[in-house]
């Protein structure tokens, strides 16, 4: 492991502690030639020594890894790289999704976010597309769904004719992407111009974000937010006519406050207008999921049942029986 954070060191490049599989190359005097890693479903930290260039051995590492990743069922794989390296990824068969000064988001799917811009085409009301009515959307986690999301929802909606909301598809929530999504759909049901969409894996959140390519952390973190804006503003917004985009207020974690600060700059730019909400109190304390999942945690259903829709308490209930 030294051996690998030195070697990645020497390539400008930081050891990503979520790392799940490595595969190193030695040459023969079993020094590290070429590395390359994986997590989830993204390729990371590869290089290769520079003596070591020309013969094929970043070739090697990404199919093995593409191997590696089919052998655990992911079939849709990205990578996060500097733009210098498009040229390289693209002849080991990757595509791109967006580039800005800084970061390159590839796929391994020619159509793939194209085939996710269809899927949310066909998920929204005809109406929703043509122009008109004014489109807003919001980005959601919701682990899980609370009385502060659904007010935000009934918020948007008082300034918006349709409101996507865009659930985070990352699974490392408290409550897996899928049941995070059912609760959302559940908790909204009876408002038929909300239209919930499952974000795959074009809508990034600050958790999945890597950034061992980028040694200042804090530009790393303000870069996250620059491709994961111009993404939403250059190729998902135009397409959904989405000209408002929602948020609440973040008095609790500094990450998402400066997340929304960001996009209070970037996303006028291109014509969206950023509309910031104060968040719903519950005895003086603005509604958290992280108060749901510690009461969740203490089995402290009295608490909880104030602070969340029905949907979300019988699902909780199922989830730990024995409250």
């Amino acid at each position: 492991m030294e051996r690998l954070r030195t070697f990645l060191a020497c390539n400008q490049l930081d050891y990503d502690e979520e790392i799940e599989y490595t595969i190193c190359l030695l040459d023969e005097n079993y020094r590290i030639a070429a590395t390359g890693s994986a997590h989830d479903n993204v390729l990371k930290c590869i290089a290769v020594e520079q003596e070591a260039r020309g013969f094929g051995l970043a070739a090697t590492i990404v199919s093995a890894l593409v191997q590696y990743e089919f052998e655990k069922g992911r079939s849709h794989i990205l990578l996060y790289t500097k733009p210098e390296n498009q040229e390289m990824f693209e002849n080991l068969g990757f595509y791109s999704v967006l580039k800005t000064g800084e970061i390159l988001f590839m796929e391994n799917r020619k159509e793939g976010f194209n085939q996710f811009i269809q899927r949310l085409k066909e998920e929204s009301p005809k109406e929703a597309l043509r122009p008109g009515p004014v489109i807003g959307c919001m980005v959601v986690n919701c682990n899980p769904f609370t009385n502060g999301h659904r007010y935000l929802v009934e918020q948007a909606l008082l300034n918006c004719d349709y409101l996507h909301v865009l659930v985070l598809s990352d699974d490392r929530s408290f409550f897996n992407a899928e049941d995070r999504y059912r609760l959302v759909k559940e908790g909204v049901r009876d408002l038929s111009k909300v239209i919930v969409h499952r974000s795959s894996d074009f809508v990034i959140s600050a958790a999945t974000f890597p950034t061992y390519f980028i040694k200042e952390k804090v530009q790393a973190q303000k870069a996250n937010c620059l491709l994961d804006l111009t993404l939403f503003a250059r190729r998902i917004a135009p397409e959904l006519k989405i000209t408002r985009r929602f948020v609440g207020t973040e008095p609790n974690c500094a990450i998402t406050g400066q997340y929304n600060e960001q996009m209070k700059q970037i996303l006028p730019q291109y014509g969206i207008e950023v509309v910031e909400f104060e968040r719903k109190q519950f005895q003086g304390t603005a509604v958290s999921a992280s108060m749901v999942r510690a009461w969740y945690e203490n089995g402290d259903f009295r608490h909880i049942k104030d602070v969340v829709p029905e949907s979300t308490l019988e699902y909780l209930k199922i989830k730990k029986p024995e409250a």
